[in-house]
């Protein structure tokens, strides 16, 4: 699979990684031997980038991860994981005291002394342009605590506010064919400031694997039927902000043009190769419950070039089903 280097970090990753937040929580149950064969099979399939928090499960995928990375101490790994979402959401829980003791639980969590990436969990947009945020990053790295450091966000304004600083090396976003906002400016400067991007969410929830329709339920530990509304955090973190009926009809669309795409490409992989195709995308890291899911997400990542039509249908799609939706709300 093809590597990129993932900004100021230095280091290369696979196109396609894979995020765990699904080995932790928030997606249904998975054991931790479904979630083994997972990670298992996302290396045998050549992804060699895993992004984690130490939030997710409350330590539960970091701890998953760390075992899992040990195993393969040879096999060239990055872990990205994030910190910030297990303190309450205020500018004032973000000191450099509090950044210490997250890193020092993550470090502990994935058995390693230094972090390859940290990266602040979506945190305020007050917190991402106070100076004092980067000089309390910047000393980890001083002390050699973390190797380096890069911010997930969720809106645009955040993105390029911390693409901004001299310090960060890379910037995690929603980035799907559901939400084209970031292409216009996010991934752009990312380039030129040489900040690598991470893309979450890529399959909007799944809504673009096409396997769903307005029938379709989910578990009641599953984000995507206690956050529909936002009441557990910020809504376009499920489905991309797309209502469900919306997504779904949306969905079925895209899957149509996935299916003229050549070979047996499935939507997902179509959503997931549409990601790497985007100037400025470092790496794109699907979830996976399965080790299916994991190959299958993998072998996106060398899909090579998408023609010309797709890339103008999806924009197509986007312009007239999803903008009026989510493209000024992120």
């Amino acid at each position: 699979m093809e590597k990129r280097t993932l900004g100021r970090t230095g280091r290369d990753v696979t196109v396609v990684g894979l995020g765990t937040w699904q080995l932790g929580a928030d997606w249904g149950e998975v054991s931790e031997a479904d979630a083994r064969e997972v990670l298992e099979a996302s290396l045998e399939a050549g992804v060699t980038f895993y992004d984690t928090a130490d939030v997710y499960g409350d330590g539960r995928s970091e701890r998953v991860v760390g075992r899992f990375v040990a195993d393969h101490p040879d096999a060239g790994l990055v872990v990205a994981t994030k910190m910030g979402r297990r303190a309450e959401q205020v500018p004032e829980s973000y000191t450099a005291a509090a950044f210490r003791e997250w890193t020092d639980r993550s470090r502990r969590n994935l058995g390693v002394e230094v972090l390859d990436l940290v990266q602040l969990h979506c945190p305020p947009s007050a917190t991402l342009a106070d100076d004092a945020t980067y000089d309390a990053l910047d000393a980890l790295v001083a002390d050699g605590a973390i190797a380096a450091y890069g911010v997930s966000v969720e809106t645009v304004d955040q993105a390029l506010t911390a693409i901004a600083r001299p310090g960060v090396a890379s910037v995690q976003i929603i980035l799907n064919a559901f939400r084209l906002k970031p292409l216009e400016q996010v991934l752009p400067a990312a380039a030129e400031a040489g900040v690598g991007i991470v893309a979450r969410v890529p399959l909007a929830s799944g809504l673009l694997s096409g396997r769903y329709d307005a029938a379709t339920t989910f578990a009641d530990d599953d984000h995507r039927t206690f956050n529909r509304d936002g009441s557990a955090f910020d809504v376009g973190e499920t489905f991309s902000g797309v209502p469900f009926e919306l997504g779904v009809g949306a969905a079925q669309d895209f899957s149509r043009l996935a299916g003229d795409l050549p070979g047996d490409v499935t939507p997902a992989q179509a959503a997931i190769a549409w990601c790497v195709a985007q100037p400025g995308c470092t790496t794109v890291i699907p979830g996976a419950r399965s080790a299916d899911q994991a190959r299958a997400n993998a072998a996106a990542g060398r899909l090579g070039t998408l023609p010309e039509e797709f890339l103008d249908g999806v924009r197509r799609l986007y312009d007239e089903r999803l903008r009026p939706v989510v493209h000024d709300r992120w």
